[in-house]
């Protein structure tokens, strides 16, 4: 998000006669890992008088690493924040948090209904224990005790250890892609979304051919065709705006190792010989 194109659209939009109320800005997107700068967001909102709202489904586990949670600066300052720990953090499905600046039992306000033959009024202990009436599903299980247990479990340095780690792993296979011929990175990552093509022999030096990029949009899905029925690993691919399809590989697994990496790289090389 660029915040000042931000700025220029709620003016726009309140010139119409609209009022915009949120601004919801992402840390972590989905195919490219981008980072918002919420900062900024959180000043536009600010002058605007705007809920701000941070998507950081993705990377807000980020917080937990002292040396990369400068991704997040000025999460701090978002008025609401949704988290889900089962992505980067490996959590059990499904486990995910809504953490609201709020603190006047704003989801209760929102969503509550009382009703007598579910949530009674009149019980022994505090009923604002009774989540169920806060959320819009009613019933869910308990996400937080997953993420409680693996926190006792790993521990803060534990967890910080393996955010880390995903994102040293993902140097190294973005290093090993720049030495590779036929490898070409998408962009620089921000954060652990490696996003490539593969360049096939055939394809190599012919990128001024009108029908090179059309071509090239067909070699990750016969790629991962040919991955998928040798069962040898699963990439996911997507095109992007003007970009033709190309690879994202997450390091996000605390298990992955380099030589994983390196199986990577060469079962592309393998796979895509004849292309």
């Amino acid at each position: 998000m660029i915040p000042e194109d931000l700025e220029r659209q709620i003016s726009l939009a309140e010139a119409e006669g609209s009022v915009p109320f949120l601004v919801s800005a992402t840390s972590g997107t989905t195919v490219l890992g981008a980072f918002d700068p919420l900062d900024a967001i959180a000043d536009v909102c600010q002058r605007h008088g705007m809920w701000f709202h941070v998507d950081a489904a993705w990377g807000g586990s980020v917080l937990l690493s002292q040396t990369h949670k400068h991704l997040l600066d000025g999460i701090q300052r978002a008025d609401s924040v949704a988290w889900n720990p089962h992505k980067l953090l490996a959590a059990g499905l499904q486990c995910s948090a809504l953490l609201l600046r709020d603190t006047s039992n704003l989801l209760k306000r929102c969503h509550g209904f009382q009703a007598s033959y579910l949530f009674q009024q009149d019980k022994f202990y505090d009923v604002t224990l009774d989540t169920g009436d806060k959320v819009v599903q009613c019933g869910r299980r308990v996400d937080c005790l997953k993420l409680w247990l693996m926190w006792k479990a790993q521990g803060g340095q534990g967890l910080e250890r393996r955010i880390d780690q995903a994102f040293a792993l993902t140097r190294y296979l973005v290093e090993e892609i720049k030495t590779r011929e036929g490898f070409e990175l998408v962009m620089e990552p921000e954060f652990v979304n490696v996003c490539f093509w593969f360049v096939p022999p055939s394809l190599r030096g012919k990128q001024e051919r009108p029908d090179y990029k059309e071509r090239l949009s067909q070699v990750a899905p016969m790629l991962k065709e040919r991955m998928v029925k040798e069962g040898s690993m699963m990439i996911g691919y997507q095109p992007h705006g003007p970009r033709a399809n190309f690879f994202r590989v997450i390091v996000a697994n605390p298990t992955l190792t380099r030589a994983d990496m390196d199986f990577l790289l060469n079962e592309l090389e393998r796979l895509g010989q004849d292309l």
